[in-house]
């Protein structure tokens, strides 16, 4: 119970105690620097601004009371206390924010150290130099609010202790590394969002379609999440990776000449690839490495010479050289491009600037060793005073600086801290506001030193103001500041100057193809490039009309490009694959484009069409005529002759045949071609059922000519009539059945032809169609037959010759339609049905009709009963057998006193 009681006592006292040995006894313990200012409410401040060069210990004999060896800094970073400065000293002087109240700060530096930044965390926290044993560490109550730091793994430390006491830190370097040890609601980012950079960087390559790319990022745990986080996504959009290599932080002096060999290997490698742009990601020091490229083949043997390339800086680094550096190059990195959180000119902060000089300020103990590194000079008060220095004056200038060394413009990181300040005031305004809300205040202004430090945070992620150069600052749900990135050439000077030119913006807040934007015209690109905008690809793009073909073994942006098949295009540059043409297009020459087709059908404006059409009509009139004709001279013999109600069915069929072939020319369309066959095909059968009904009249009246022949009562109109009607009804049918089953349709044929789409119509069933042209081929041969037998009987108008040589050119034209039919397409498939049509109605028209015309107009007088004959030799009419004729006058009255003569029956 004793020993319990004891350590109940001493615990918090070796607690407290603990804190002070941990970072004043057993660690090097370099002239801490720091800057004071005294306020009723403090902020803190953890600075990176120096580093520790340190030798390791080996431990062989008693290590030398310090253990660091020298102290560099970083120049550029010295504005990053100035900033937080100069933002208190705006707010005390602004009463309408915290009026009564005087904010003050406590700023310490970290060394970019993980043990200095949990020291420099613990002074901000307790009051280490007063330190009184008690029971309880003394504890800064006024201490409202800490920011920093500038890297990641700074704020992570910082973190692991300030979280334990709910005091809020706003970071204004690398997005904090979530871990399940913090659960996040201590700190807030004064940037944005990782993945909205990431997204930037992306586009930009996108929009210079830069595909092959090397990248360098520290080789540290934020490189690795770069890696993780960037390149995935860089490489789902179609960017490959010429190299990916990690610059390695010298740890210590005895590490150097190791760095320096690999950096060689990096050197070699970055200027031997065909890659122009490289991606740089790391701290705001990672410039410092950078530079050792430029510097490399001075003191290396290195097998590349330097050459230009476009540098594509992420937000956290700056142009920064150490003090060394002084007289390095920096031309390396003339036309890089950089994304830079977004800042806005200050102009008091420059005169702010201006006025700081060692002898008039007060408190700051960045400046002297700043002042020294900076203008290269000591103090009198050193002791000895190196032979190659001089003494500092404190007159020095800053503007004199170069830029890598110091910027009189405040820097994005600077413009962070300066809206850190900010927010962490406007919190508390807003949470003095609240409170005066529930109970009034007593005279003595606004008081905060009872109130719990927790409730700070509810405030400051509410917080939404405008500064004072009009940017809003706010915080999203997870705290991190609401705002995109500005994109910055870096223009580069002999004398190490530079400036920085605005190109560009990404604002996540915008539509997606509107996120970034860029003024091509003021980027200054690097002299290697003779100011023409370089190009990055590992293979140089395929050009429309071929596609690629990636190399094997080889990153995918890495290809061959061949060219498209023949039918297919690549209307784009660097197509993974050709694609086909549209059914209604074609591809052209140079397969890069589709070309519409042509449509193509028999039509009147052509001239195949319009011959035919010509024809169609030039026959459709003579038939009229013919018609018209026959019908003037109705009563004459030759037209009483072989019954004339056939002739003229005959002749009105043949009309409508040349007529329904104008139904094949011209577009098609749902009517004509349902008319077209099917119209063709009944109207040719009622025409040879007459030719054919003709003909077997002829047999039948010779036949029947026989005393008793039982074959007299079949002679007679009513037969003929029954032969057209039936031969004609069975074609309708199959017609009929035809249309009902698979009726015709309008169709297109893309295929056919490359250039030309193919208008015509679908027959449907095509066997239809063929049954129906064999049924009118069959009466046709049937018809033909029978006129070849009957040709040689006598009488004076015996049609069976005639006949005979209509039905052999009938027979004709329809076989040969058929394999001429099959053998062509499109058009000229129909262009030979016309013609088929045509020819054979012609050839009806022609034989039967044209000797009877020449008769009826040219030779009247052998249209007639009375003329006078010479001589008439009947040889065997009582046996049937065939009978000669010789007719020189008028044949009708010779056949009249013939016993057997045959014309009444006609």
């Amino acid at each position: 119970m004793i020993v319990f009681v004891v350590l109940l006592v001493l615990l918090p006292r070796m607690a407290c105690k603990f804190h002070v040995i941990s970072c004043s006894i057993h660690e090097p313990h370099p002239p801490f620097h720091d800057y004071r200012q005294s306020g009723d409410l403090i902020i803190g401040g953890i600075a990176s601004q120096s580093f520790i060069v340190t030798n390791p210990i080996a431990f062989v004999e008693v290590p030398p009371p310090t253990l660091f060896e020298d102290l560099v800094v970083l120049t550029k970073n010295y504005q990053h206390v100035l900033a937080f400065a100069f933002a208190v000293k705006e707010i005390n002087e602004n009463p309408q924010i915290l009026p009564n109240v005087t904010l003050g700060f406590h700023i310490y530096d970290n060394y970019f150290s993980a043990k200095w930044t949990y020291c420099a965390t613990m002074l901000l926290i307790f009051t280490l130099e007063r330190f009184v044993p008690n029971y309880k560490c003394s504890i800064q109550n006024n201490l409202i609010a800490v920011i920093g730091g500038l890297d990641s793994q700074t704020s992570f430390h910082a973190a692991t202790i300030l979280d334990t006491y709910k005091i809020p830190q706003l970071i204004y370097g690398s997005a904090q590394m979530k871990n399940e040890n913090i659960p996040g609601h201590s700190f807030y980012q004064m940037v944005p969002n990782e993945a909205i950079q990431y997204k930037g960087i992306l586009n930009l390559l996108l929009y210079f379609s830069w595909t092959w790319i090397g990248v360098l990022i520290m080789d540290n745990d934020t490189g690795e999440r770069f890696e993780r986080g960037a390149l995935p996504m860089f490489s789902e959009r179609g960017v490959c990776f010429a190299f990916i290599e990690r610059i390695r932080i010298a740890p210590s002096v005895a590490e150097i000449e190791n760095v320096l060999q690999r950096g060689a290997k990096i050197f070699d490698k970055v200027m031997g690839s065909r890659a122009n742009i490289v991606v740089v990601y790391g701290e705001t020091y990672s410039m410092v490495h950078v530079q050792w490229l430029a510097y490399l083949p001075e003191i290396e043997d290195v097998t590349n010479k330097p050459k230009g390339k476009v540098w594509i800086l992420t937000a956290q680094m700056e142009i920064t050289s150490m003090v060394f550096q002084r007289d390095w190059k920096t031309d390396i990195i003339h036309g890089a491009l950089s994304f830079t959180i977004h800042s806005s000119v200050l102009p008091a902060f420059r005169q702010f600037v201006e006025n700081r000089n060692p002898s008039s300020t007060t408190g700051d103990g960045f400046i002297r060793d700043f002042w020294q590194q900076a203008f290269k000079c000591e103090f009198p008060s050193v002791a000895v005073v190196k032979a190659t220095g001089r003494n500092c004056t404190s007159e020095e200038k800053l503007e004199s600086l170069p830029g890598p060394f110091f910027e009189m413009s405040m820097t994005g990181h600077s413009y962070s801290i300066y809206n850190a300040v900010y927010a962490v005031a406007h919190a508390l305004h807003a949470m003095s506001s609240s409170r005066c809300k529930h109970r009034a205040v007593a005279g003595a202004g606004l008081k905060f030193r009872d109130q719990p430090l927790w409730k700070l945070h509810h405030f400051l992620r509410e917080v939404s103001f405008n500064n004072s150069a009009g940017d809003m600052v706010s915080f999203d749900q997870n705290g991190e500041l609401v705002a995109g990135f500005d994109i910055i050439n870096w223009v580069v000077s002999s004398n190490q100057s530079f400036q920085r030119v605005k190109i560009g913006r990404m604002d996540p807040q915008a539509p997606p193809d509107w996120a970034l934007t860029i003024n091509e015209d003021k980027i200054t690109w690097h002299s290697w490039f003779n100011q023409v905008q370089p190009v990055s690809v590992c293979t140089e793009s395929c050009q429309p009309g071929s596609s690629k073909k990636v190399k094997e073994g080889r990153p995918f942006c890495c290809y061959d490009c061949i060219p498209c098949p023949e039918g297919k295009i690549s209307d784009q540059k660097d197509m993974n694959d050709c694609y086909k043409c549209a059914e209604e297009s074609y591809a052209n020459m140079n397969q890069d484009s589709c070309i519409p087709k042509n449509v193509s059908f028999l039509s009147y404006k052509e001239p195949l069409g319009l011959s035919l059409a010509c024809f169609a009509v030039s026959f459709l009139l003579v038939t009229a005529l013919v018609l018209g004709l026959f019908m003037k001279h109705h009563n004459t013999p030759i037209v009483k002759v072989n019954n004339r109600n056939l002739t003229y069915t005959l002749l009105i069929s043949l009309l409508l045949c040349f007529l329904c072939a104008l139904l094949f020319i011209g577009r098609p369309g749902k009517v004509t071609c349902l008319l077209r066959q099917t119209t063709f095909g009944i109207v040719f059968s009622v025409a040879v059922s007459c030719v054919l009904a003709k003909t077997i009249m002829v047999v039948l009246a010779f036949m029947a000519t026989k005393p008793g022949s039982w074959l007299r009562k079949w002679v007679g109109k009513r037969l003929a009539n029954s032969i057209v009607l039936s031969c004609s009804f069975i074609q309708a049918s199959l017609c009929s059945l035809w249309l009902i089953t698979s009726p015709p349709f309008p169709d297109a044929d893309m295929h056919l032809m490359t250039e030309t789409f193919l208008l015509g119509c679908n027959e449907g069933q095509a066997a239809m169609f063929y049954c129906v042209l064999g049924y009118m081929g069959f009466l046709a041969s049937v018809s033909f037959i029978i006129a070849f037998v009957a040709r040689k009987l006598p009488d004076c108008f015996n049609e069976a010759k005639l006949i005979t040589f209509s039905m052999l050119v009938f027979c004709s034209v329809w076989l040969s339609f058929v394999p001429t039919y099959l053998s062509t397409k499109g058009k000229h498939m129909v262009a030979v049905e016309i013609f088929s049509i045509l020819a054979s109605g012609a050839g009806l028209l022609g034989w039967i009709f044209f000797p009877k015309c020449y008769i009826i107009v040219l030779r009247p007088e052998l249209n007639s009963f009375h003329a006078d004959y010479k001589k008439i030799q009947v040889k065997h009419i009582h046996s049937f057998k065939f009978h000669a004729f010789i007719c020189k006058t008028d044949c009708f009255s010779a056949c009249k006193n013939v016993k057997y003569t045959m014309w009444p029956l006609y």
